[in-house]
């Protein structure tokens, strides 16, 4: 017999936060953070007060059933392509690059476990007294558990960005995308906060970007995406709770795929 005094059906858009999984368009998600995003208003180093609120972004997205693993770039700390600019051997500018970035993720493993969120550091280049190595099998089981990984090292090869490092671990850890975090609000034709014209796009393809040369993701990344049927978001990060809004494809956001 049915219940005396059935509980109302909520409609879309009144689950609370946490509810059905049921909600998120992508489940498991790699998120690309730049060093500069850590920077927050200053003009080097880490600004934890905004790492903080990059981490309850990502505690809010894991308490709705979202998996999340995030890439951290090393600019705010070290920019290899200058350092190469400047004499030093490209090579060796990357692998200061890359030890850049695991400074930033240790120090945004510390900002997600002061949310409450479970966090592990997984190194692309072995340093067993800071963090654990990369190795696939552990990271999915740890992913599994919904922990968040915080990959560090890029690839662990100089000559690949940031960008094909998260890429690359997105598609290793089977995720329904990879998405950008920048400071607006999808991709444009061009810089919108110095041209005015700059037109934005909704939906493009991998082919587009490429051949349109947007500066969205440096020229592998795209193409390592395309081969691999990988979706990328690109939207603002600025805004707070914005990736709960693009994990449940509310956000607005420039989605790249398809036309490989």
């Amino acid at each position: 017999a049915p219940h005396p005094n059935p509980l109302p059906i909520p409609s879309e858009g009144e689950w609370g936060e946490g509810d059905f999984m049921s909600t998120l368009k992508y489940k498991r998600l790699l998120l690309k953070l730049s060093g500069e995003a850590l920077m927050g208003k200053g003009a080097y180093g880490i600004d934890m007060s905004v790492a903080g609120r990059l981490a309850a972004d990502i505690a809010e997205a894991t308490r709705a059933g979202a998996e999340i693993a995030v890439v951290v770039g090393g600019g705010n700390i070290f920019r290899g392509l200058s350092g190469a600019a400047k004499g030093m051997d490209r090579a060796t500018a990357d692998y200061m690059g890359m030890l850049a970035t695991v400074m930033n993720a240790l120090a945004f493993q510390n900002a997600l476990e002061r949310q409450g969120t479970p966090a592990r550091v997984l190194s692309a280049i072995p340093m067993p007294t800071v963090c654990e190595s990369y190795v696939r099998p552990k990271a999915l089981t740890y992913m599994a558990k919904g922990q968040v990984l915080v990959f560090a090292a890029g690839t662990g090869n100089p000559f690949f960005t940031t960008d094909t490092a998260a890429t690359l671990r997105a598609i290793e850890m089977n995720c329904d995308a990879v998405a950008k975090a920048t400071q607006v609000d999808g991709v444009y034709s061009a810089d919108p906060k110095k041209d005015p014209t700059a037109h934005r796009y909704d939906r493009l393809t991998y082919a587009e970007v490429l051949a349109k040369d947007l500066k969205v993701m440096d020229g592998a990344a795209i193409a390592l995406a395309r081969d691999n049927g990988l979706p990328v978001l690109v939207f603002s990060i600025e805004e707070p709770g914005n990736l709960l809004k693009a994990l449940r494809g509310e956000a607005r956001a420039t989605v790249i795929a398809g036309g490989a």
